[in-house]
């Protein structure tokens, strides 16, 4: 099977899947009422400075304040120059500074002052938008961050040679210095390539510039591109064979995209034509359905339990009904080698990030405990999330990091479960309205006439007659029919029923 990229779009929701050997490896939702922030730059306000936390809020125009912590403000008396060679990420700017040498806060800010920062992590729960003055703009081939002089080859190209070739391209394009990084996709790209990447990335920053000036903060200096064009940019590369999208005038403008920034690629783009929903026909819903459950089985009979909190998730390996065939020992180490490979797929597949602690089963053999750290090692490898694992501790409990950017799947369709005061989680009401308009535009085509009845829990009703009202007026006209939404307070909120009314009996 090969890898792929599929495609869902509504004029609601989009969502992306990354398929890699046929297998779901990667979600991507992002519905049009609540596009993400991550990337997005603002001149905004200080409106609190706390030299006990070295952090200051910033007013940037959302419901919440932004938090930006001292390490991520860019310091025109330090020194300029970072020495690190790897992708732009925010995390990497902030280590530099600190290892650089950092003035306090007070000293950087004050309440009132204007401060142009860039979304570096989306409002997550109750918390707002983490954001950093140091500014990056990803193009197709290369990252420019105005704020450093600095230029690197991300460390995902392996080569010596390429990387040797790449850095001495993009210190030839700038001389006098300025902050470029080479992204993987530049890998094999011509200096002429590159050289164009550049300049469009000088020129947004140029309009960017002229934006500054337009009013008092909080403005919106730049939006980075929605997820379609989001997915091409950063997931399309020469491994990527495929790219399904059910969408015409989504399709159209993908390809638009490609032709003008991946020429190479565009005729990857293929139009989805097929009745089945394209989520449905490569096995991507039944995936996002398993993978929002708390048990998860191996092939071998044992199985994981995830746990997602607001602090950290914490993931449990059992043995399950798997007994081995030799002795308790080698039955344990199976089982957690065998764990080790699911455990990176739920990982990406869910998009957790935060803290994770892995409660392996306890094995008694130094070698095996380093064997499964080695393979867990191996294979995060892949995943294009940075990662940070500490040794297996003798209980065999793997404490790790991975970088959070974007809510997990499990909290962008869920949420807290009334029945049980907040313990577990159930389908958030927006999640089970959007199941709700696609299983009409599936199944409303073969109902009897006459207008279509949506049974439903209160709660969900009162988001098809509110919040989304919109989605239903939009599908009465795409299917010509009156769409009548019953409240039906015996009903489990993850439960709904479709009929017809009035229609031929």
């Amino acid at each position: 099977m090969p890898n792929a990229l599929v495609v869902h779009c509504t004029p609601h929701e989009v969502r992306v899947a990354l398929l890699e050997s046929g297998q779901v490896s990667e979600v991507y939702v992002e519905r049009r009422k609540d596009k993400s922030l991550v990337g997005n730059i603002y001149k905004g306000r200080v409106i609190r400075v706390l030299p006990g936390m070295q952090a200051a809020f910033v007013d940037i125009g959302l419901e919440r304040a932004a938090f930006l912590y001292v390490a991520d403000v860019a310091d025109p008396a330090g020194a300029s120059h970072a020495t690190l060679d790897g992708p732009a990420a925010t995390a990497t700017m902030s280590d530099a500074r600190a290892e650089l040498g950092q003035r306090p806060i007070q000293s950087l800010l004050h309440e009132g002052q204007e401060i142009v920062v860039q979304v570096a992590k989306e409002p997550i729960g109750t918390k707002g938008a983490r954001v950093t003055s140091h500014v990056s703009i990803a193009g197709r081939h290369l990252v420019f961050m105005p704020t450093v002089e600095h230029v690197g080859v991300s460390r995902r190209i392996v080569d010596d040679d390429e990387r040797r070739r790449l850095r001495g391209i993009l210190e030839e394009l700038v001389p006098d210095g300025g902050g470029f990084v080479a992204r993987t996709a530049a890998e094999g790209r011509t200096p002429e390539e590159l050289k164009a990447d550049l300049e469009f990335l000088r020129q947004v920053w140029s309009d960017l510039q002229g934006k500054m000036a337009s009013g008092p903060a909080p403005v919106t200096l730049y939006e980075d591109l929605d997820l379609v064009l989001r997915s091409a940019r950063d997931m399309v590369t020469p491994e990527l064979e495929l790219i399904h999208i059910d969408d015409p005038e989504e399709h159209e403008r993908l390809t638009s995209f490609m032709r003008r920034f991946m020429p190479r690629f565009t005729d990857r783009v293929k139009a989805y034509t097929r009745p089945e929903p394209i989520f449905e026909s490569f096995g991507v819903e039944m995936e996002i359905n398993r993978a929002l459950g708390r048990k998860v089985w191996l092939k071998s009979g044992g199985y994981l339990i995830v746990d997602q909190t607001e602090a950290l998730t914490a993931i449990d390996v059992n043995t399950g009904r798997y007994v081995g065939k030799r002795n308790l020992e080698d039955t344990i180490l199976k089982t957690n080698l065998e764990a080790v490979s699911e455990i990176v797929y739920q990982l990406r597949l869910r998009n957790i990030g935060g803290i994770i602690i892995i409660d392996f089963i306890d094995m008694e053999r130094e070698q095996n405990r380093d064997r499964v750290y080695t393979a867990l090692a191996e294979a995060l490898k892949a995943d294009r999330a940075k990662t940070n694992i500490l040794k297996i501790s003798e209980l065999g409990l793997v404490e790790m990091t991975r970088k959070r950017v974007r809510e997990s799947l499990l909290r962008a369709h869920s949420e807290p479960c009334f029945y049980c005061d907040g313990a577990g989680f159930l389908k958030s009401r927006t999640t089970v309205a959007y199941e709700i308009y696609r299983a009409l535009v599936r199944e409303a085509p073969f109902m009897d006439d006459g207008d279509v009845r949506v049974s439903v829990h209160p709660r969900v009703a009162g988001v098809l007659i509110d919040d989304e009202r919109h989605m239903v007026e939009e599908l009465q006209t795409r299917l010509s029919r009156t769409i009548r939404v019953e409240a039906r307070p015996d009903f489990h909120l993850e439960h709904f029923e479709l009929g017809s009314v009035g229609g031929t009996p």
